[in-house]
């Protein structure tokens, strides 16, 4: 069976029963003094330990209620008890809760009201005893500022754990969104990624599937046939490529090079293979770059020579590759016989991917229609990387 729920409530009554059993053992071997304790007496201490069931939830009222208590239970001549006990946990509460002044009002209140107390009564009932002390005031003083003294320390350690709380929430908050962050990002990388390794063979065995439909020549189709065989073939390699990566699983098999600009000549090789001629410019030799740059410029030549394929209607595509030592410059140019449009490109699949691309290497990408018809991709890719190292 589950232990029932250990609430301030359940605290305060357990509380209450404590003072309620000393107050009572208190006064059973103390001496009874002139004034006998039935029926106000014990009034006064059971409605004081009473009260502090519910201190919690109306401090400010019990705390007066308590105070009362006192103030009527002393100066009446009862024998002594602690049932000031009542007043000051409940002054703890009010000093640990509440606001600041008002604790401080009321130990002002009840430093004041002790000594009186005992004048106002004998005024008020004959046979009170008088007891205008000045020790009493410094005493109840005393008590009560060590009081506020222990609710100020209660409300800084609860002040503190709060504080680490929110600490802890915020810092989980930002893990989690952190963590979707990453997740989201490596997605959309793996989306660019599988969509530049198949697109472009993809578009290649189309065009070599409609020339192998339309042609009337045997060879020509044996030969488009063939073209769509490697380019399926190469297509699988780099797809089971990314998927053994994304399964980071050990394997004593040689590893497919990542694809960079040193194979530029297959990716050529595979383009004039679907009958588009690809003729590059620029420099012959390209230098070393770093990984994430080499790999942005090998998709951004492919997308933009799967683009003509599949798009263009161009006759002939341009590659330009320059080094100006801080930044590698590529163009991409075809002469499409497509119309060319002076409004925006509505940018698709390919054209946000390779934009994406260069932006994580902190580059600039251009792609915009040709005079003549064609289509025109210009990027900038610069040779350091940026230093938050997004590339």
């Amino acid at each position: 069976m589950r232990p029932p729920e250990w609430t301030p409530m359940r605290r305060d009554m357990v509380l209450a029963a404590l003072v309620l059993v000393l107050d009572v053992g208190t006064v059973l071997n103390t001496d009874p003094g002139s004034r006998p304790l039935f029926p106000v007496g014990w009034a006064l201490l059971v409605l004081s330990a009473a009260a502090l069931v519910l201190r919690q939830r109306y401090p400010i009222p019990i705390l007066v209620l308590s105070s009362v208590c006192a103030l009527l239970y002393y100066p009446l001549g009862f024998p002594d008890s602690p049932m000031a006990l009542s007043f000051i946990l409940t002054l703890y509460v009010i000093a640990r809760d509440c606001w600041r002044p008002v604790s401080i009002c009321a130990a002002l209140v009840l430093a004041i009201a002790f000594p009186l107390a005992p004048v106002v009564v004998h005024q008020l009932a004959v046979e009170a005893s008088e007891a205008p002390q000045t020790h009493t005031a410094v005493a109840i003083g005393v008590i009560l500022l060590l009081t506020i003294a222990a609710g100020e320390m209660g409300r800084d350690r609860r002040e503190r754990v709060v504080a680490a709380e929110q600490r802890a929430t915020e810092a989980e908050a930002t893990r989690e969104q952190e963590a979707w962050q990453r997740a989201t990002a490596e997605r959309l990388r793996i989306a660019r990624e599988l969509h530049d390794v198949v697109a472009h063979q993809i578009s290649l065995i189309n065009v070599q599937a409609g020339a192998a439909l339309h042609t009337r020549d045997e060879g020509g189709a044996f030969a488009a046939l063939e073209a769509i065989r490697a380019a399926s073939k190469e297509a699988l390699r780099e797809v089971r490529a990314v998927l053994g990566v994304l399964r980071q699983v050990d394997s004593e098999d040689q590893v497919r090079p990542a694809p960079s600009l040193s194979r530029l000549s297959e990716l050529v090789a595979h383009s004039e293979a679907s009958g588009l001629p690809v003729r590059l410019t620029g420099d012959s030799e390209v230098p070393a770059l770093p990984a994430p740059v080499d790999l942005t410029a090998y998709r951004i030549v492919q997308e933009a020579l799967t683009n003509a394929v599949r798009h263009g209607q161009a006759s002939t595509v341009w590659v330009d590759l320059r080094h100006t030592g801080t930044d590698m410059i590529i163009e991409v140019e075809n002469d499409g016989t497509t119309r060319a449009d002076p409004l925006p490109v509505r940018p698709g699949n390919g054209l946000l991917g390779m934009t994406e691309r260069v932006a994580a290497v902190g580059g600039e990408l251009h792609a915009c229609p040709t005079t003549g018809g064609g289509f025109r991709v210009r990027a900038r890719l610069p040779v350091a990387l940026p230093e938050d190292g997004t590339g």
